[in-house]
């Protein structure tokens, strides 16, 4: 009998997926460094949201050895309308995948890494403790490898976010994902204003640590409500915002209602940054990880820009 990777989804209505315009390609740039980078993962057990999730970067990222590692296993505890993650009761965490993950990034020899989850209501404390020993432990071994979390929302587990703070990311990721109107049908686990609150906690405790979140678009959210995404974020004093199609990753998942076209994407971007986030990364391959080494050299600038500003007033 075969097992589901959505069982929560077996009901759903069929919804035919669209054809992707021209626009949406993805490349491959060298393939003898994808098949080392595949090979370092697979040597180490790992599992990545890039595989995990179906990303339609993951031929480009991997020719430049860029792997988002997904930590405590390959089952989540939520059924995202539009996520192609498997759901289910997942197993027991590996208490050595600190130590496979630290290897594998100084095998990959990374200058940046990218660390998310899948969300594990099961636990306590959502995992945190066991984000903050990879975290702790790839630092340890890999001292100067700057670190990215992508993280659950911790919902219900109280001040269990804090644990990842210890662990002094250099770059703290929540994606909110979706508008308000949206929530009980795409993200129906999650609350909005949950993960508001926990990007706004974070930049509250750690002020000088980046914060980061990023939206889908095309699952049915109109411009209005794209923009009021953006002032709750800058109320939240995010710094860096990602802004990505949706694509739909099976006909049971939520319908995909339109693409964007780039000049939208090019759109969005100058009215976000306009509000004031100190990056922002908007096309329609964008995703969460997606160029984030590289972004995160120019958050760095942005910085020291604005400094420099607010010095010279």
């Amino acid at each position: 009998m075969t097992k589901h990777r959505h069982p929560e989804k077996i009901k759903k209505p069929y919804n035919p997926i669209k054809k992707k315009p021209v626009w949406i390609r993805s490349k491959i740039i060298d393939t003898q460094t994808f098949f080392q980078t595949k090979a370092v993962v697979n040597q180490n057990n790992l599992k990545t949201v890039c595989q995990e999730a179906n990303c339609p970067n993951i031929t480009e990222c991997w020719s430049k050895k860029h792997a988002t590692f997904m930590i405590m296993g390959d089952t989540c505890t939520r059924g995202c309308a539009f996520c192609d993650v498997k759901t289910g009761k997942p197993g027991e965490l590996d208490p050595f995948e600190h130590i496979k993950i630290s290897k594998a990034v100084k095998e990959l020899n990374l200058n940046h890494v990218v660390i998310t989850s899948v969300d594990r209501d099961d636990l306590d404390d959502g995992g945190a403790k066991h984000f903050k020993n990879v975290v702790l432990e790839t630092k340890k071994q890999n001292p100067n490898t700057t670190i990215e979390v992508l993280t659950p929302d911790f919902l219900r587990k109280g001040d269990s976010y804090k644990k990842v703070l210890e662990a002094n990311p250099d770059v703290f990721n929540h994606n909110i994902e979706t508008v308000p109107s949206l929530y009980l049908t795409v993200r129906p686990g999650s609350r909005y204003f949950g993960s508001i609150k926990l990007l706004e906690s974070v930049k509250n405790i750690k002020p000088n640590m980046f914060t980061k979140s990023g939206i889908m678009v095309g699952l049915g959210e109109n411009k209005n409500e794209i923009i009021q995404v953006m002032d709750d974020l800058r109320t939240a004093n995010v710094d860096f915002l990602t802004i990505g199609q949706y694509l739909q990753p099976s006909p049971k998942h939520h319908p995909l209602q339109r693409y964007y076209h780039p000049e939208e994407f090019k759109d969005l971007k100058n009215i976000a940054l306009n509000k004031g986030f100190l990056l922002v990364a908007s096309s329609p391959l964008t995703r969460s990880s997606y160029h984030a080494d590289e972004d995160f050299k120019k958050l760095k600038v942005k910085r020291d820009e604005q400094l420099e500003c607010q010095q010279l007033q």
